[in-house]
């Protein structure tokens, strides 16, 4: 375990000697603005150093046993070839974040990237190299979309691999789940989100806004932990919108990523604009107002204007489901058991955020919130040390922290008798 801690170690030095060119591929790869990739790049080499550090902590147990002449062990062992899929909205972090704790195990991996995004791993395959892991054990296999759904299939059923570590879709993740069942391999699932942000009437207003406006459209609105559902109740709820109206406005600025001042970059593909374009429609044709933004944006391709939308419902399909793109609609709510039931009624939970200044009430909707993560009075709330991961449909197990680890691990118990 030394050893895979020194070359982890190792591997997580030359990515920040390396930083800049690293978020170079990021930024020309997924468009996010370099800024944010080479912040990316810093969260991504972070889980190579957590995951060095506990890979010297892989501790098993002895356990008093009820017959004299006996002994009872157990001992933590590497599950093995560990199959890594992966999406282009986090091309690097969402690598570490599994091969760190993998490797730390003493695992092996196989890493499927993103079609889209598939130079951030092989950036990391060079690196890794350098730093002296051997051939073989960080090993990664680009295709093209055409192809992706037959190589997802050959690593989930291959019996030589044994366990698979996924984050995209719930739909895709269903797929996958389907065909690990045949050899029953151990499954970790990082699946959609479609996270609530609810701002209490004692909530700062000037704080939410700042909260919604990182949590909502950092990465375009292309991440899983977005605030996709705003609810704000009805006492804050007229300050809340036209405050974040003015934040969207003079805060974002739409242009190329690797243009100091952007903070928006462009929508992976065409589809992506065509679903934000949907969700707007559908909204607007039920009554929802468009305060800010509503369409493409000037500069053509894949830029679409940061959008905010107001007299929004439940019956609207940007509440029914995860938008994955620059758009925020808001609904406004009565009393705190109405927001909270309208937050639980995904069948998804990944991310929630609220914004309270009510002690007993933060205590109450932390706990009834149905997510895996809650942010309170925070939008942004992703780091190494804490356990990523969702609830119902959003996945199984978690990344990152102490806990991450124990996804690449079988526990054995040994009996010695005769004693």
């Amino acid at each position: 375990s030394q050893e895979r801690s020194a070359r982890l170690r190792r591997w997580y030095e030359l990515m920040v000697e390396n930083k800049e060119e690293l978020a170079r591929i990021i930024t020309a790869e997924n468009g996010k603005p370099l800024k944010e990739a080479q912040g990316e790049i810093v969260y991504s080499a972070s889980f190579l150093e957590w995951f060095a550090e506990e890979a010297r902590r892989i501790y098993g147990d002895v356990i008093p046993a009820s017959a004299k002449d006996r002994r009872v062990l157990v001992l933590k062992q590497p599950v093995g070839v560990a199959a890594i899929i992966t999406p282009w909205n986090f091309p690097s972090a969402m690598i570490t974040r599994k091969v760190g704790a993998a490797l730390a195990a003493g695992c092996t991996v196989v890493v499927k990237p993103a079609e889209d995004t598939p130079l951030s791993a092989l950036a990391l395959g060079e690196l890794a190299n350098q730093a002296g892991i051997p051939a073989g054990v960080y090993n990664v296999v680009p295709c093209s979309r055409q192809q992706t759904a037959a190589v997802g299939e050959v690593l989930c059923t291959d019996p030589l691999v044994s366990k698979i570590s996924f984050t995209g879709s719930t739909a895709t993740g269903k797929i996958l789940l389907k065909h690990a069942a045949g050899t029953v391999k151990r499954v970790s699932m990082e699946l959609g989100g479609h996270a609530p942000f609810i701002v209490f009437d004692s909530a700062n207003a000037d704080w939410a806004v700042a909260g919604a406006l990182v949590s909502k459209y950092r990465n375009s609105g292309q991440t899983c932990v977005c605030a996709n559902r705003f609810l704000v109740q009805k006492g804050i709820h007229d300050e809340f919108v036209e405050k974040f109206a003015k934040a969207i406005e003079k805060e974002l600025h739409v242009g190329n990523g690797f243009d100091a001042k952007t903070t928006q970059g462009p929508l992976i593909n065409e589809k992506a604009v065509e679903k934000v374009e949907k969700h707007i429609k559908d909204a607007v044709s039920q009554g929802a107002s468009v305060v800010t933004g509503g369409k493409r944006h000037s500069l053509g391709k894949n830029f679409f204007e940061p959008t905010l939308l107001s007299n929004v419902t439940t019956k609207m399909l940007c509440t029914q489901e995860e938008t994955f793109g620059p758009l925020a609609p808001v609904i406004k709510f009565e009393t705190e058991a109405e927001a909270v039931a309208v937050a639980n009624a995904a069948n998804v939970g990944l991310a929630g955020y609220f914004y309270s200044q009510d002690p007993a009430q933060i205590w109450r909707v932390a706990e009834q919130l149905e997510v895996g993560m809650v942010g309170v009075n925070e939008g942004i709330i992703s780091s190494v040390e804490c356990p990523f991961g969702g609830v119902k449909e959003s996945g199984l197990g978690r990344e990152g922290s102490k806990y991450g680890i124990d996804e690449y691990l079988e526990i054995k118990y040994v009996c010695f008798g005769g004693l």
